[in-house]
């Protein structure tokens, strides 16, 4: 672009609400973009080019032809918030785009409940499916939802309080806690009481260990007891990939994503049924993001983005899956293995001798009746491997 692009934050209230700022930013350009909704609530003798639809594949494109204009893009509420702004810096870079802000609509709702915007979580779904909600769905929190359907939402925290707010700021602006006459431009506020997740997930903690029957399996899971020791060796991050091989339920997949909302994993599945039935427990337990890959290990591994932690709870015999694991995975990434047979066991001891880490074996029992008293039942001895890649 010859000259920055000027990005305005406009609310519903339209040009009355502008600062005087961010009118003289409109003021100043040849061409105006946005939405059509959104052109219509400026006034002035303008090019206005409404937004393509994609919008994103198209706006490298839209950008180009009009490098030689002044342009000035308008954005809802805040640029900066899940908004064109960011995508407007990615692509042009922060000193080619001047942005003015103007009050969320999240802003704009904490202000309407009376609630702590900095105590208040903030998912979007605009392009995304509702389960993202669920791991936010705790006793007593606080939840505001963009661009969802309110419906959904209210189906899978049918105990807690919803209130619609529409056309925050506009003089037609509408707070109700009617779900299904939601309009179109709306937040959704989301307020948990004692009872808001169910019985079942009242407290369901974001550490991993979940209960192994809060996943749908047939047997081929990591227990509960390992399941907490094999995350605490993967040490997820924030924005990490990690690789599931042998996924089996794919557990260890949807608590590593439960971690951190920037968390990212790939659950590689031989097996269809077992596979479909790890979508099914990302989707129940809210990180529905977490992609499945069909079919044996290592040939299903090729292609797949760079890892930075690879757990193999299955597979572990089959020729050259450590091979490939461990060269795909990034300097500094973790390789966590899992083995209850001494033929995958005999695998992990002679990687050890070669690269080196940490062998425990964990050894679980738990209480249960035996008659009308109570002993220990013991599970098969798990053998971990840890191994740390050095980074050059």
């Amino acid at each position: 672009m010859s000259a920055p692009v000027t990005v305005v934050g406009i609310g519903a209230d339209g040009w009355a609400g502008l600062s005087e700022g961010a009118r003289r930013g409109i003021a100043s350009c040849e061409v105006l973009m946005g939405s059509t909704r959104q052109l219509d609530l400026v006034p002035g003798a303008f090019e206005r080019v409404p937004w393509p639809s994609p919008l994103l594949p198209a706006l490298p494109g839209l950008l180009d032809r009009y490098a030689d204009r002044r342009v000035c893009v308008l954005a809802s509420g805040d640029p900066m918030f899940h908004g064109i702004g960011t995508t407007l810096v990615r692509l042009l870079g922060a000193d080619r785009v001047r942005v003015v802000p103007h009050p969320s609509s999240v802003s704009l709702a904490c202000a309407r409940l009376g609630w702590a915007l900095d105590d208040v979580a903030v998912v979007s779904l605009v392009g995304r499916p509702a389960a993202l909600v669920v791991p936010h769905l705790h006793p007593g929190r606080r939840v505001l939802v963009l661009g969802s359907t309110p419906a959904e939402v209210a189906a899978l925290a049918p105990r807690a309080r919803l209130t619609v707010l529409e056309n925050l700021g506009a003089p037609d602006e509408r707070v109700h806690h009617d779900p299904a006459s939601a309009g179109a431009l709306h937040v959704l506020a989301v307020e948990c009481g004692p009872e808001a997740c169910g019985p079942e997930e009242r407290g369901a903690s974001l550490v991993p260990g979940r209960p192994d029957d809060a996943f749908e399996h047939d047997g081929q899971l990591t227990k509960r007891e390992v399941r907490a020791v094999s995350l605490a060796l993967l040490a997820p991050r924030p924005g990490e990939l990690l690789w599931d091989v042998g996924a089996g339920a794919g557990s260890i997949a949807v608590e590593w994503c439960r971690t951190h909302p920037s968390c990212r994993a790939v659950a590689i599945e031989k097996h269809p049924e077992r596979a479909a039935r790890v979508t099914r427990n990302a989707v129940a337990l809210g990180v529905p993001g977490i992609r499945v890959v069909v079919g044996p290990s290592p040939d299903a591994l090729e292609g797949l983005a760079t890892p930075d932690a690879v757990f193999v709870g299955g597979g572990l015999t089959a020729p050259g899956v450590v091979e490939r694991c461990w060269s795909a995975l990034r300097p500094g990434g973790r390789l966590v293995a899992n083995a209850v047979t001494l033929e995958s066991e005999a695998v992990l001891t002679s990687w050890r001798s070669r690269l080196g880490g940490e062998l425990t074996r964990i050894e679980v029992s738990r209480a249960v009746p035996i008659g009308g008293f109570t002993g220990w039942r013991p599970q098969m001895p798990v053998t971990t491997w840890a191994v740390t890649k050095e980074i050059p």
